[in-house]
């Protein structure tokens, strides 16, 4: 009876092990993807007023300003 308790507390150990390890992987790759979400946030909003930008120049139909290396 006790080899049986044995062995089945070990296997239950093996598992939770597996599962620690599962979930500390899933937490990388959940920061992982947050960190990427910040990134495209950040790089749509500059897309935004880029956008906006160009749309107020047309609205005003002024000629669009010369490239700074000019």
């Amino acid at each position: 009876m006790a080899d049986t308790d044995d062995t089945r507390f070990t296997a239950l150990e093996e598992r939770l092990a597996h599962q620690d390890q599962t979930i500390e992987e899933l937490s990388s790759v959940i920061a992982g993807q947050w960190r990427e979400i910040d990134r495209l946030k950040r790089q749509l909003a500059m897309i935004d007023d880029q956008i906006a930008a160009v749309e107020q120049l047309a609205r005003t139909g002024k000629a669009e300003p010369p490239p700074p290396h000019y």
